[in-house]
């Protein structure tokens, strides 16, 4: 299996576990299993998807579930370029497919302002981290690496370009923002005309 059927067949696997209704645990780990299996190889995402901007990190859909159940979206991350400290508000998967990243949760000190908390979390190529507000959902990430690009893949609880979300100054507080998508086309998951070719000669 080789280029974009990988992707297909990820975003296929990913509406059979989500029609049966599960719990966000099993999401997470149904999920996370699935996500690792496509990031595992590196020969299916577009170029298109994993070009990087000079001034901002880059976050490309897909994929978008009809029903906004989940959406699968290509972050790509020049060298040393960082989010801000952020939320979600959905749960998330992220899957290093390139490069590394490093994220680092936050939470609130006794002021209310936002303080990293914990060890950052080091993904590299194949492993894949979780976000929820259940199990930590307000994080910073950046580029682990000073002189390449980074392309991890994320798949979220909702069309995570339309939802409003909240940014964390470090002087305190939140600012709503909504995210948006750096790419104006999809990548053509449903041409199957070639295997079909190939299977009636």
């Amino acid at each position: 299996m080789t280029g974009i059927t990988r992707l297909r067949d990820f975003v296929v696997g990913f509406h059979r576990l989500l029609d049966q209704s599960p719990d966000e645990p099993r999401i997470l780990r149904e999920g996370g299993a699935l996500l690792a299996q496509l990031v595992a190889h590196d020969d299916w995402l577009p170029e298109a998807f994993a070009r990087p901007d000079p001034t901002y990190y880059q976050q490309h859909l897909l994929y978008a579930d009809a029903s906004e159940r989940f959406s699968v979206v290509s972050f790509v991350w020049g060298p040393g370029q960082a989010t801000p400290v952020h939320d979600h508000t959905v749960w998330g998967l992220i899957g290093m497919l390139r490069g590394a990243e490093i994220s680092q949760g936050y939470g609130p000190d006794a002021d209310g302002r936002w303080q990293p908390q914990g060890a950052p979390v080091h993904l590299r190529p194949g492993q894949v981290e979780a976000v929820s507000p259940r199990v930590g959902d307000v994080h910073q990430v950046r580029n682990a690496l000073a002189d390449q690009v980074s392309v991890s893949i994320h798949v979220y609880g909702a069309n995570i370009g339309a939802v409003a979300r909240h940014t964390y100054p470090a002087e305190g507080g939140r600012k709503r923002f909504v995210s948006g998508y750096s790419n104006a086309v999809l990548p053509n998951l449903w041409d199957r005309s070639a295997e079909v070719r190939a299977r009636a000669a």
